[in-house]
């Protein structure tokens, strides 16, 4: 197990250089110039180029990128162009707020993607199961944005019930505060979770519910409920593990559309206004971060494998 883990680390590292070489080239090729943002009408051509140079964007786009993974190497992931401070600390303060709402959404995800899979299954092609059919169809069409400028109107607009926007009100400092304005993100994102998870487990509970030793369990008297949560559920475990190893990329990045809708504080908006900005530290920052958490979230992954299946011994 120990070998098999230390090969897939040494695995991972040339794949975590192409992903910084190839996101380093597209920042590098994308429109617009973060030097413009410095820029007043009153600045002379030699200041823009002080600049340009202060910056060290008057090197070559290869010498850039080594200067900038020299600097990773040694834990310096720069300082943000817009911000003015340090890319990890902005990461690391932003992180919290993402981790919450991200892992909130996915807990709820699977504790109702589980059982309406399996329900679902359980009575292929019936009017519960059309039923449930129909709402993950929705939620995997519509979009996002759409669903949560919707709650915003019903739920914040015209109820006012729940908060439109932000994480605390101001000079409110509780926990029922943040849960009050996590509401609706969280619930736009698990909706739309488990839209996309009770497709997949249902179809692995149906090939399960076709196998030969379901058959066996009713010949030796099990009944339906025992058959459904004591054995198929079991061996629906490694697509949910699958979910789970995915997710873990998700859980830094975040959700940049729904944090931007609901002005969440996480690095899904970070992201996004370092897109708009040209910030190229903080958009390398967040990227190598999520690559990074998705070759981890894939090891553990593998690893629970071999843990909830004895039969898969090695590691792919």
């Amino acid at each position: 197990m120990k070998k098999n883990i230390l090969r897939r680390v040494l695995q991972s590292i040339p794949l975590l250089w192409f992903i910084s070489v190839v996101s380093f080239a597209l920042i590098k090729l994308a429109p617009g110039d973060p030097v413009n943002s410095f820029v007043t009408p009153n600045m002379s051509a030699e200041d823009v180029e002080r600049i340009r140079h202060s910056l060290g964007l008057d090197q070559p786009v290869i010498m850039q990128y080594f200067i900038w993974l020299k600097n990773v190497l040694q834990g310096n992931f720069g300082y943000s162009l817009t911000n003015h401070r340090p890319v990890l600390e902005l990461i690391l303060e932003r992180l919290p707020a993402t981790i919450g709402l991200m892992g909130s959404a996915l807990f709820l995800s699977l504790i109702i993607a589980i059982p309406l899979s399996i329900i679902a299954a359980s009575r292929k092609n019936k009017l519960l199961d059309r039923g449930i059919g129909m709402i993950s169809y929705i939620g995997i069409s519509i979009p996002s944005f759409w669903f949560g400028i919707m709650l915003i109107y019903i739920f914040a607009v015209k109820l006012h019930w729940l908060p439109s926007m932000g994480m605390r009100t101001i000079g409110v400092d509780s926990f029922w505060d943040i849960v009050k304005h996590g509401i609706l993100p969280c619930a736009v994102l698990t909706f739309i979770n488990v839209s996309m998870y009770s497709r997949y487990i249902r179809s692995q509970a149906i090939s399960q519910l076709e196998e030969d030793y379901v058959q066996i369990q009713y010949a030796y008297g099990a009944t339906k409920r025992s058959v459904l949560w004591r054995h198929v559920l079991k061996n629906v475990l490694l697509p949910i593990i699958t979910i789970l190893g995915m997710s873990f990329a998700d859980l830094i990045a975040g959700a940049f559309i729904t944090e931007t809708v609901f002005s969440w504080p996480g690095m899904g908006s970070l992201g996004i206004s370092s897109v708009f900005g040209l910030d190229y530290p903080v958009i390398m920052g967040i990227t190598m971060f999520s690559s990074f958490m998705l070759v981890i979230g894939n090891l553990v992954a593998d690893i629970l494998y071999s843990v909830v299946d004895p039969r898969i011994k090695t590691m792919r």
